[in-house]
Parts: C-alpha cells; structure tokens; sequence
C-alpha cells in the first residue's frame, strides 16, 4: 500500500505565541496576532486530512553531519528554553513518536547515498519549533504521532531538497498518511535589541527588520499561492540567500523536496496575516497536497 502525502504547511513557531501565562497577559494573550487565530485554522485542515502521522521539518534543531529523524517511541517532558528562559518555560509535553517511519527514511537516504539518519532515544532534548506547534495544534489530544527533522548546518540548499526527497519516498512506502509542517519563518533578520517599533501593534508586518526583506517574503508567498515552487527554488541560490530564510530555508526546503521540488505544483492558501516576530518574517500557509481521501 503506498502512503500518501495528505497536506503540508509553511508554519510560524514564534515564542511569542507560547509565553507563560503571565508574560501573555502582558501583551493581550497574543490578541494583537493573527497567527494564533491561524493555529485553529490549521487544525481545521489537519483535521480534515486525518493524517497518521505529522511531519516537523524544525528550524531551530541544528545538527551536525547528518539530517536526522526523531524516532524515540514517546517523548515527555518540561520544556524550558535555553534561549528565553525568563519567559518560555513550565511547557508540559507528551506525544507519541514514530520509530517506524524514522527508520524508513533512513533506509531510504542510505540506497540514495543520501545523509538521513533516524536517532532512536527518547531523552532526545526538544526544541520550541516543535513543541510549540505540538501544543497549538493540540496533536497531543488528538493522538496524533510526531516525527521532527532537523536542520543540519553544514549543508547547502540542494541538501536540504534531496533530504525532503527521500522523507518523501519513506513516507510512500509506509502505506501512512503523512502532514508536512515546515516549521520556521521566512526571513529571519532580528531587530537589535533596542529597536523601537514602527507599528504599535507588536506582530504588524511593518516592524519586520528591513523593507527588502518585507518584499522578498511577499514575492516569496506569491510564488507559493500559485503554486510556483519552481520559481522559489530559481531564486534561492541568489536573492533568498541574500536575505536568509530561517535556517537556510532548511524547512521549506525539505517540505518542498517531499512534495517533488521544482514539479511540486501545490498552492498555498493563506491562514494567517503576514506578521513579524522580533523582525522576522511569519506566516501560516496550508499546502492542498490533492491526494486522495
């Protein structure tokens, strides 16, 4: 039975959207963003889709030598960020793996000659660009099994392609049904530490670090309503090189790979504005896949 790729999604991750209830009172429980509105519309899709297993493509788990594939069986735990800790903390989880599906990617990326392993151990720390998607998309309560993929540094853009690609194929020939979160944003240029905002609405899309930046992503999500993730993939040796993707684009990158590279024809719809977050660029774009119920 071949599995299927049944959606996929550009996802913001921000810390902001999962602060401790105090911080979040603070600034309105996250009132002031349309993301977080996004995050029940994604649900909606992710429902729909009835996957069996969810994809994280996570910008923030950096390795070294490999692209790696979480397959530890259940993952529990405290989270506290080791980068914002003063207000990213006391974050319960607890979600089931899929060591199955970890070890087929890896199976697949050593007959490819590729650098995909699965790593097996449940004390595996965790990242907020996972977490966080774990909790505002509720994939706990829904049972809903999770494998992150990590962005390994010393690599290039095709690498990251061709990682996707084998993910891909792992996921048709585990006869599963499989949702793809590229979790990350688009530009990722903070805004120095004693910037003052253009805006007053914290998340609005003019306090994004730079105008170049701002017309980029724009163009960037154009290309993906319509469908032309070949047009993204021509311009990412030059110009989204130039003003960086978080992560190299590593999520984007390995999302669009599954979904065939430069064939992939999938539009995006999207389910958020287009906001900042300390400067970087977010957004929440569902990918409508077509494949069969």
């Amino acid at each position: 039975m071949n599995g299927h790729i049944v959606g996929a999604a550009l996802v913001s991750h921000h810390p902001g959207l999962m602060q401790c209830e105090e911080f979040r009172v603070l600034q309105g429980a996250g009132a002031d963003s349309d993301l977080i509105a996004g995050y029940a519309r994604l649900r909606e899709r992710i429902a729909a889709a009835a996957p069996d297993v969810v994809v994280i493509f996570d910008s923030h788990w950096f390795t070294t030598g490999y692209h790696l594939a979480d397959g530890g069986e259940r993952y529990r735990g405290t989270y506290i960020s080791d980068e914002m800790p003063w207000y990213l903390h006391g974050v319960p989880y607890d979600y089931r793996g899929h060591p199955a599906l970890a070890l087929e990617i890896e199976a697949v990326s050593r007959e490819r000659g590729g650098y995909n392993r699965a790593i097996c151990h449940p004390e595996l720390g965790r990242q907020y660009a996972t977490i966080n998607l774990v909790k505002q998309l509720r994939l706990e309560q829904a049972n809903i099994p999770v494998l992150s993929a990590s962005s390994c540094q010393n690599c290039d853009w095709p690498h990251f392609v061709r990682s996707g690609e084998a993910i891909g194929e792992a996921i048709r020939r585990s006869g599963l049904r499989a949702v793809l979160l590229a979790s990350g944003a688009m530009s990722h240029k903070f805004n120095p530490i004693d910037w003052k905002p253009n805006h007053p609405r914290i998340f609005h899309e003019s306090n994004v670090s730079r105008p170049e930046n701002i017309a980029s992503d724009k163009q960037a999500i154009e290309f993906l309503k319509q469908g032309r993730h070949d047009l993204v993939l021509e311009r990412w040796q030059d110009e989204y090189r130039k003003l960086p993707w978080e992560a190299f684009g590593a999520h984007y990158l390995q999302m669009v790979g599954a979904l065939g590279g430069s064939d992939c024809r999938a539009k995006g719809e999207a389910l958020s504005a287009y906001e900042n977050a300390r400067g970087t660029g977010n957004i929440h774009m569902w990918f409508d896949t077509g494949r069969p119920a």
